[in-house]
């Protein structure tokens, strides 16, 4: 089968098509032929190896995290699913990937694919969704009436971010380019600022919650909004001495991993506020529970751009230059 292949980190991050072996089914896992793969901005940063402590892939590996398609087999295991159905998922952190013909997905990690959504559609769904659920609702705890500032409203995140987070009765506060504000408004955002025109740190205030998304000072800046008590996660590090401890790794990286954050736990226990770095999980059941708001229509797929799986390697590279307004998405099989 074709697959989008790492045969060895480098610094470009470069990436090749080969053919390699359809994946082996084991008794609790299915295959799914891929119709789509979303892609998200950590598969343009695993290549580069700037995950490669925290992610252990043998290579040469498939790349990519989403996907929807269609069961092709079951394992004898397998009781959720069979021959035909249409499901989405996530394989990260799973040492496989989606950017092929076929995949190879753990029961537990898959659900059925919405029956309103596309393949593309449902693709462009599976980590964006379960990061923000994982965030908002069990490290954060977000309650009706608190208010969430989640920055880069019209990214991948952002748009999956703000609808969540209204459907848990959050206040939702952002920030985008002024070509997006009627976006992020659209999506339920209730404060905006255009950052072109305004700085947040000196707009918004009293915030009971941040998701970091943001790569440089805007994790410290964010900490200028929030009040005592808050919560903030971070999807873009530095990783602290308690994600170590959550993977298993060895007192060396916790230590490291603990001088890494040192100064972003000082800064928030400084405003009061608790921080934390997390990993996305794969989880099917939550993928079902998502899956019942994108069926009523109270969350809907935010997509920018779908490229042919011959031009993955573009689709990445369009990804990787940050202008994307939701997802891209990478098809395999026309509908």
């Amino acid at each position: 089968m074709k697959a989008l292949v790492l045969k060895r980190y480098n610094k470009a991050g470069k990436l090749e098509f080969a053919e390699i072996p359809r994946p082996i089914v084991k008794a609790d896992e299915i295959l799914v032929q891929v119709h789509a793969a979303g892609l998200n901005p950590i598969d343009n940063m695993i290549p580069k190896g700037t995950f490669k402590p925290l992610l252990k892939f043998e290579l040469p590996a498939v790349m990519g995290s989403d996907l929807a398609g269609v069961v092709v087999q079951v394992g004898n295991r397998v009781s959720r699913f069979k021959v035909g159905d249409a499901v989405y998922a996530s394989l990260f952190d799973l040492g496989r990937g989606s950017l092929a013909e076929y995949a190879v997905v753990p029961e537990r990690a898959a659900a059925l694919k919405p029956a309103n959504l596309d393949f593309v559609q449902a693709a462009s769904i599976p980590m964006v969704a379960l990061t923000v659920w994982q965030a908002l609702k069990e490290r954060m705890r977000l309650k009706p009436g608190q208010k969430l500032f989640v920055p880069a409203g019209s990214g991948g995140i952002g748009t999956m971010a703000i609808q969540l987070a209204k459907q848990f009765g959050a206040t939702v506060g952002t920030t985008t380019s002024t070509a997006n504000v009627e976006l992020v408004r659209g999506l339920g955002a209730d404060e905006v600022v255009d950052y072109k025109r305004q700085n947040f740190e000196e707009t918004l205030q009293d915030y009971d919650a941040v998701l970091g998304t943001v790569r440089g000072d805007g994790l410290e800046k964010a900490l200028q909004i929030v009040r005592p008590g808050s919560t903030v996660v971070s999807l873009i590090g530095p990783p602290d001495a308690a994600f170590a401890r959550g993977r298993g790794m060895n007192f060396f990286m916790r230590f490291v991993f603990g001088l890494l954050s040192r100064k972003i736990i000082g800064l928030a226990r400084g405003r009061g506020a608790d921080y934390s770095f997390m990993f996305v999980r794969p989880d099917g059941a939550q993928l079902a529970e998502i899956g019942k708001l994108l069926e009523s229509g109270r969350v809907r797929p935010v997509i920018d751009k779908v490229f042919p799986f011959t031009e993955a390697v573009e689709a990445l590279a369009y990804l990787e230059q940050g202008r994307a307004k939701g997802k891209v998405v990478v098809r395999m099989v026309r509908d």
